[in-house]
């Protein structure tokens, strides 16, 4: 577009200053283009066959303006049976209906204009022939009291709707009668019932395409009634109405009793009805005329006997729709070449309207550099250039009618702008890099200050592009930080002072691909067996032919079992069946068409869960009261400290039996002394203190605390010991691995098999033939390998004595 000459030499304007003086003035306070708007457009119609029908339309805009019609989508051709009129509208002189082979009039129309700026349409206005059924409902004949209520009913459809009047004995009814009430949905009711109401009602329906009557129903009034109290019934209730704004609701409700019944309304919301445009019929009909979205609810009709709470409610819904309106137009615009256009359009209606946009009278869809966004209420076209110059449509339809909104969108092209960037190139570098050429633009590249380089990933959408800036003398850019194996669309920009170029011709290439890096994996317990692998799923592995693979050995051997593929949505697996006295080694490592990554590694033991599985079973903790008996083979313990179960049990079999002892875990507090008396004699206790009073001074002074991992090394498994114990020795009364012998309190069971050299030595003592046994170190015998730097637990007895002669 040439610049505004305000002197003999050429003016340039800043692109800011220019875009004002370009942008075309509003035509109105709507903004509807000032190029070509509708000043009316056609309206629905009911036709009667054989008579003519109009559909008027009026357009505003710059000439020449051609007007056309389509009728069901398609262009009407102007014939001696579809007339074009001078001012627009189209006449139809003799409106006909399918028959003989001639097509039926009956349609939806629009009208259709378009001058040098773009096209616009019309909304649809439908056109439909007029008719009239049989009646499907007829009157029906009815006897009642002298002051009762009678009602008659006839239901007929017809286009337009058709007028419902009555006759008595083929005479029209008074309407002033005020016992008499006409319903305009086909209802008579006669309230207050006479001996002269007696006779032969008729039903009589009539619109432009016929008149039609009834069967007729007679009436039949009886004597008075006796008076009698009778409860309050609804008759007829509210139907559920769908109405458009505009119409009148008419909600019926009949009740009968003696009393009469007081008729009242209310809505089921709590909301007040109102009493603008609100009428009552008869003895409580509700009339709403002129209804709004506001209108619509649930409507509750109560008779109640007068002077008590006796009642009867019967209720109905009504719909009210609104057509769509615009609350916000789309508004003309300018915009330089290669930038973005943008066009709101907002419409409300019930129920809420759906919008569709056109470019020219075509359906505009998503795809390219158009995008609709916030459900259609959004257009936005990007890099836009002389092809996107038209008019665009914002049409918004809903079952209650149409309408339609026009705006024009100009492109500014500044003259002496380079023309686009040549021979792009992009080359794959590595897996996160492309190289990306360009020569530069043929024409006009001495005002060029840089380039623009436009990226994105081609499975996304327009609006996830991202730019980089490029100077004006390097014709190439290493575009990095990308995702691997994807592919990407570049295309570039020559800018200058007034604007930038066209946009060149979009490229596209993929980055290399590479192996996945290693999978972050988490190891947990849940069993003396059993370990459970967790990770985060890799949905991009599925992509490109990837998953995991999951290796495990025991740490002391070579060879790995696996590996176990698992697809690429797994986050998880259980590993079952391993040995609880092993270190475990898991490798987890995901791939891809391109290789293996590197893998993660864990290592694992199942020891503490084996403990843990140790103290967790329940038991039944019994306490043994003292007893006096001195055959007893084993001493149980039994103390409570607060909610905390504290037990140590020892238990040793007499006569060289292997013994276990009952370690009580989370001993927050120091034991007090066993209750009852103890032989200082029982070799177990002999055993525990160090087998004399040389052992228990040592371990005060040393201040040492028993260790469980320390007592299982010093006091190996039965099955890691190699030899079985066979000491003859009476069978104990009680097994000392039994359960019941623990009330609520967790404890691990060792075997003691260590414990027999302290038995030994206990012996020995006995024997004076045993000297060189009952001489070693204590340090060698009791608590030589006992936890350093902790507490030592106070002793379970007193320090046992040097065994006696004759004991």
């Amino acid at each position: 577009m040439a610049a505004p000459r305000a002197a003999p030499r050429r003016l340039l304007l800043p692109l800011p200053l220019l875009l004002p003086l370009l942008l075309p003035a509003p035509s109105n306070g709507l903004g509807h283009s000032a190029e070509l708007a509708f000043a009316m457009e056609p309206s629905d119609d009911v036709a009667v066959p054989g008579q003519p029908v109009v559909l008027g339309c009026r357009v505003e805009g710059t000439p020449p303006v051609r007007i056309t019609w389509r009728k069901n989508g398609v262009e009407l051709l102007e014939s001696t049976h579809a007339t074009l009129l001078a001012n627009g509208s189209l006449m139809l002189p003799h409106f006909q209906l399918d028959q003989r082979g001639s097509p039926s009039d009956e349609g939806d129309y629009e009208c259709v204009a378009q001058n040098r700026f773009g096209l616009v349409v019309s909304r649809k206005a439908r056109i439909q022939a007029a008719t009239m059924s049989d009646f499907h409902v007829h009157p029906q004949a009815t006897v009642g009291e002298e002051g009762g209520v009678a009602r008659f009913q006839c239901q007929i459809h017809g286009l337009p709707k058709p007028l419902i009047t009555w006759e008595k004995n083929r005479v029209p009814i008074d309407t002033d009668n005020e016992r008499y009430t006409l319903l305009p949905k086909g209802v008579l009711q006669i309230t207050g019932l006479r001996a002269e109401d007696s006779g032969v009602f008729h039903c009589v329906a009539s619109n432009i395409a016929s008149v039609r009557v009834s069967h007729g129903a007679r009436l039949t009034v009886s004597g008075s009634g006796s008076g009698a109290y009778k409860e309050p019934v609804i008759l007829v209730g509210p139907e559920n109405l769908t109405l458009t704004v505009h119409q009148t609701a008419v909600l019926e409700c009949v009740a009968t009793g003696n009393p009469r019944p007081i008729v009242s309304w209310s809505r089921l919301d709590g909301r007040p009805i109102g009493v603008e445009g609100i009428q009552v019929l008869g003895t409580g009909n509700l009339i709403i005329s002129d209804v709004t979205v506001q209108h619509s609810g649930v409507y509750v009709c109560a008779a109640n006997r007068p002077g008590t709470r006796v009642r009867r409610t019967a209720q109905g819904r009504l719909v009210v729709q609104a057509p769509a309106e615009f609350v916000q137009h789309p508004q003309s615009i300018s915009r330089p070449a290669g930038t973005t256009a943008m066009f709101t359009c907002q419409a409300q209606g019930e129920p809420p309207p759906h919008v569709t946009w056109l470019k020219n009278g075509q359906v505009l869809g998503p795809g390219g550099h158009v995008r609709l966004k916030n459900n259609n209420s959004t257009l936005t076209i990007s890099g836009i250039g002389p092809e996107d110059e038209a008019i665009y449509q914002c049409v918004a339809e809903n079952s209650a009618g149409s309408s339609q909104a026009s705006a024009r969108l100009t492109v500014l092209w500044a003259e002496g702008l380079p023309g686009p960037p040549l021979n792009v190139q992009a080359v794959s570098v590595s897996s996160t890099e492309v190289r990306v050429s360009w020569n530069e633009p043929l024409v006009n590249t001495k005002e060029i200050i840089g380039y623009v380089l436009h990226i994105r990933k081609a499975a996304d959408p327009p609006e996830l592009e991202y730019q980089e800036a490029v100077s004006k003398s390097t014709f190439q850019h290493l575009v990095s930080d990308l995702e691997p194996s994807t592919a990407y669309s570049f295309y570039i920009k020559a800018y200058t002072p007034r604007g930038a170029s066209s946009a060149s011709a979009p490229v596209l290439t993929s980055t290399l691909g590479e192996a996945p890096a290693p999978p972050p994996l988490s190891v947990r317990v849940v069993g003396s067996s059993s370990l459970q692998l967790l990770w985060e799923p890799w949905p991009r592995l599925a992509q490109h032919e990837g998953g995991f693979k999951l290796f495990y050995r025991p740490a002391s051997r070579a060879s790995f079992t696996g590996p176990i593929l698992l697809p690429a949505t797994t986050s998880s697996y259980n590993l079952s069946q391993l040995d609880p006295t092993t270190v475990y080694e898991v490798k987890l490592l995901a791939y891809n068409q391109h290789g293996e990554g590197n893998a993660t590694v864990r290592f694992v033991s199942l020891r503490g869960a084996s403990e843990r599985t140790a103290l967790s079973p329940p038991c039944d903790c019994r306490k043994e009261e003292p007893s006096n008996q001195t055959s007893t083979t084993g001493i149980v313990i039994g103390i409570h400290i607060g909610v905390t179960c504290i037990i140590f049990c020892v238990l040793f079999l007499l006569f060289g039996q292997r013994g276990r002892v009952l370690l009580c875990k989370d001993v927050e507090n120091q034991l007090s002394p066993p209750q009852g008396p103890r032989s200082p004699r029982d070799p177990s206790i002999l055993a525990l203190n160090g087998a004399g009073q040389g052992e228990q001074g040592q371990l005060g002074r040393d201040k040492k605390r028993v260790d469980l991992k320390e007592l299982e090394q010093l006091f190996p498994p039965a099955g890691a010991a190699g030899r079985p114990d066979s000491r003859p020795g009476p069978r104990p009364m009680q097994d000392p691995g039994d359960p019941a012998l623990c009330e609520e309190t967790q404890f691990s069971v060792l075997p003691l098999e260590g414990f027999s050299l302290l038995e030994e030595m206990v012996s020995e003592a006995k024997d004076p033939s045993a000297g060189p046994a009952a001489s070693l170190p204590p340090q060698d015998v009791g608590h030589g390998r006992l936890g350093e730097g902790q507490a030592t637990r106070p002793p379970l007895a007193p320090a046992a004595q040097p065994a006696r002669s004759g004991q």
